[in-house]
């Protein structure tokens, strides 16, 4: 006690009070609450904290300044969608004057790279994605560039948002993986950072987001979308194994080159057209068609990030049915709408501005604000179906994200937010009650909070309420490959033995055999070219085209073929009316079941002392009282 008494009488001025305070402070005579408030009121002073002073936010700057006098020497790094979005990109950009390089996709290399320099917890996106550039800039400087011109002359472009997500953090994750690896003040431009047309300095910004810029990236999007989706519906059915890789990487360097040139790009349209239509298509070959859903980038990326789920499925002799980047741009739009509409009803409207919610109505034309939103969809969707039909993509449909939202809200409220929201419900109900497809595959990263702990319990609900759809989800964290393509395989054995029922219920129905479905096509080519496309009737494509072989073996003559065509089409969007209404209503009464059942009440009813003397089994602990609980 002496020496302890010694060391703190030996204390700093202002850190003790001289020798005795241990003794007093053991002997209960020191005013602890107080001792304590006036060493805070010290600490303040000294570290200059005082209570006078306002607390001002801490927040880590990331270096973003990208200025106009700069983009001759800076390369920009694009990377993050699939590998023909990510080169259309780079082609459309070089061609309106920057120079950029898209990345390699991330592949478990970037994993460790990212588990390296990331901080723990993160979602693998994050690990992917930062660890991506951090790699990329690695190798970069193994190849002998200094750091200083790494920084200097390099910048990085991605996606950022906010939310109940941790895709909100990945600045920071940057920020801190750069720092890490010895990438201390290497630019990461977000999309709401860059803001307007100057940056806080005054200068011309580097990367201006005018009508040329969105334009070209705009078109990258869209003719990446519809060429990914034509290659998936052929490549499943060529009869030359890897020629409709051969003739995509033609179609990618002709698009790309009028990207870049500026060149017309209706004539590389064509070319590429050209090249994919001569794939030589077997469709009478039975395969189950599997939707792949779920979380954005892990259902998009074609790489380690999703276990090259794609490509394996083809592998195992599945259709592939993918989702696009343009329909997350309908989700947005028609996220602004909904949005506006029901703050537009709100008795009052908050307060806007810098310091008021970036939400608010105040000064808006709501009226005007709508009419511009439609247009907007209308736009996009036209621009869509045009690139379709010039690369040969025909019938299909985008989604109509108000029927989505329609079928979802029961299950899953349209005002969460945060990952796919309630588009991925709906979409498992429409490939469920529509029979668009023969199984979904739901991928998410592991972590992921908005998929993997919400999404994932309502798709539970909807499995048990639709127990003929074969429903999937897989999680990714870059490790258990083996894991998940046992779990892949089992569920699609299931999905093959549905497509084949499929097909023998179509022959059946319509008095076909495949050896005859097989002879009429021989004869009449133009069914069996690589863009054809049949008429929904069923999930499997195989099945589709033998019903249809069966209307054309009907209407055998050229007039009954053209009226029967046309009379198909009317038929075709009539029914695609009711089977929205129809999915609707479904949707409904499902939900209704679901509520009906989860609300059920549960009596509580106090068991007497008799009651538990002679009830059967073990008795109730003195001091508890034992509950009958009844349904």
């Amino acid at each position: 006690m002496k020496q302890l008494d010694k060391e703190f009488d030996a204390m700093p001025e202002g850190q003790g009070n001289g020798a005795g305070n241990v003794s007093s402070l053991l002997d209960g005579n020191i005013d602890i609450a107080a001792e304590l408030k006036k060493f805070e009121a010290e600490e303040r002073r000294r570290l200059g904290l005082e209570a006078d002073k306002a607390p001002e936010q801490w927040y880590d700057e990331v270096p973003n300044t990208f200025t106009a006098s700069q983009r001759a020497h800076t390369t920009v790094l694009v990377c993050g969608l699939t590998m023909a979005h990510d080169l259309f990109i780079q082609a459309a950009l070089r061609g309106i004057g920057y120079n950029v390089k898209c990345m390699d996709v991330p592949d478990n290399a970037a994993l460790q790279f990212g588990r390296e320099f990331g901080n723990r917890g993160q979602c693998n996106p994050t690990y992917f994605t930062v660890g991506n550039l951090i790699k990329h800039l690695s190798n970069m400087h193994e190849q002998g560039m200094s750091k200083a011109d790494i920084i200097e002359n390099h910048v990085f472009v991605t996606a950022g948002a906010c939310g109940p997500c941790r895709f909100g953090t990945y600045v920071t994750e940057y920020r801190k993986a750069l720092r890490d690896a010895g990438f201390d003040g290497f630019r990461v431009l977000l999309f709401q950072q860059t803001g307007g047309l100057k940056q806080a300095t005054g200068d011309e910004i580097g990367l201006k987001m005018d009508p040329q810029f969105f334009w070209g990236v705009v078109r990258a999007i869209l003719i990446g979308d519809v060429l990914n989706a034509l290659v998936y519906r052929i490549r499943p059915y060529e009869v030359e194994a890897g020629a409709t890789d051969k003739a995509l990487e033609a179609a990618k360097g002709f698009i790309s080159d009028a990207f870049e040139t500026s060149g017309s790009m209706l004539k590389a349209l064509y070319k590429a057209r050209k090249v994919l239509g001569a794939v030589e298509v077997d469709r009478t070959r039975t395969k189950p068609k599997v939707a792949i859903i779920g979380e954005f980038w892990a259902m998009t990326t074609e790489g380690d990030g999703n276990y090259g789920l794609q490509r394996f499925l083809e592998g195992e002799g599945a259709e592939v049915e993918i989702q696009i980047v343009a329909a997350w741009l309908l989700y947005m739009i028609w996220q602004s709408g909904y949005d506006t509409e029901n703050r537009a009803r709100l008795r009052g409207v908050d307060k806007g501005g810098p310091e008021g919610s970036k939400f608010s109505l105040e000064g808006v034309d709501v009226r005007k604000r709508l009419i511009s939103l439609k247009a907007g969809e209308a736009v996009l969707r036209t621009l869509f179906q045009t690139v379709a039909h010039g690369l040969g993509l025909y019938d299909y449909h985008l989604p109509d994200m108000k029927e989505i939202a329609a079928i979802s809200d029961a299950f899953y409220d349209n005002n969460l937010r945060g990952g796919e929201g309630h588009m991925e419900v709906g979409k498992l109900i429409q490939n469920i009650v529509k029979n668009k497809v023969n199984m979904t595959l739901s991928v998410k990263p592991f972590g992921c909070m908005p998929s993997s702990s919400v999404s994932d319990g309502v798709q539970s609900l909807i499995t048990e309420m639709y127990p003929q759809g074969i429903f999937l989800p897989i999680e990714t964290n870059g490790d258990g490959a083996v894991n998940v393509y046992s779990r892949v395989q089992m569920q699609l054995f299931k999905a093959k033995q549905q497509a084949g029922k499929e097909v023998e219920k179509a022959l059946a129905e319509t008095g076909q055999t495949m050896d005859e479905v097989q002879e009429y096509l021989r004869k009449h080519p133009r069914l069996s070219h690589a863009f054809h496309r049949s008429p929904h009737k069923a999930g499997c494509t195989t099945a589709d085209l033998v019903h249809e072989v069966a209307a054309h073996r009907a209407n055998r003559k050229l007039g009954r073929r053209l009226i029967g065509s046309a009379m198909g089409a009317y038929r075709h969007w009539r029914e695609r009316q009711r089977e929205g209404l129809r999915v609707i209503e479904v949707a409904k009464i499902a939900a209704a079941k679901a509520k009906a059942k989860a609300s059920a009440k549960v009596a509580v009813r106090v068991v007497s002392d008799e009651e538990r003397k002679d009830a059967d089994g073990p008795q109730v602990p003195r001091g508890r009282t034992a509950l009958n609980v009844i349904n």
